[in-house]
């Protein structure tokens, strides 16, 4: 790959539309009186040092990135609770500016690492003064809970090279289910909090408006 930064342009555009798009929904649904299901979006496009280190472990050709690497670019939706995240499918699943390819729950099957996640690859037109470049992007919906765990053993796998030690591993199938507990316990109580949240935006407002 000679020039990595032309490359990867259309997949930062992808991301950062996508970014928008997002909070925009985000937005919406603040300004209105309903229970927001996107407490954040984030987004990114894969490191070089990732993307050739992902190439060398899959056997896949720098040649073959565009069709073969599903995550060069990745947005991320993060929900309170597990029931905002069939809320925020039902969104992406009406929307007309680009096409899911793949569906994918880690929720339901969860990885043996103990891992909770949707994943959805789509195809996202990107404007180029090329004209139209389709993009793959993997679009990951998790709780603040899965979010919360998949960062730990994000920065463990890098940190052991993806060969963390069985006591920690342990420990960490331990945690992943705590965090499923955590999830399971917030939606039970999630009427309360969601009259709790609106009480606060509420008062918010009126202060704004003192």
């Amino acid at each position: 790959m000679s020039n990595w930064d032309i490359f990867l342009t259309p997949y930062k555009q992808a991301v950062e539309e996508l970014k928008i798009k997002l909070k925009g929904i985000r937005e919406q649904y603040q300004k209105s009186s309903k229970h927001t299901p996107i407490e954040f979006v984030t987004g990114r496009v894969k490191p070089v040092s990732s993307i050739l280190d992902k190439a060398k472990r899959k056997n896949i050709p720098l040649n073959r990135l565009e069709e073969d690497m599903q995550d060069l670019a990745g947005v991320r939706i993060v929900t309170q609770f597990v029931e905002d995240i069939e809320t925020v499918l039902e969104l992406i699943r009406l929307r007309k500016d680009f096409e899911i390819m793949e569906e994918r729950d880690y929720i339901v099957h969860k990885k043996p690492s103990g891992y909770r996640s949707y994943h959805l690859v789509l195809c996202y037109p990107v404007q180029t003064i090329e004209g139209e470049k389709k993009i793959l992007v993997e679009l990951q919906i998790r709780t603040l809970a899965m979010n919360f765990w998949a960062t730990i053993e994000h920065s463990l796998n890098y940190k052991y090279s993806g060969e963390i030690p069985e006591d920690i591993k342990m420990r960490l199938q331990r945690a992943a289910e705590a965090a499923f507990l955590l999830d399971e316990e917030m939606s039970i109580i999630r009427d309360e909090v969601r009259e709790a949240q609106q009480i606060i935006t509420t008062k918010q407002e009126q202060g704004r408006k003192l």
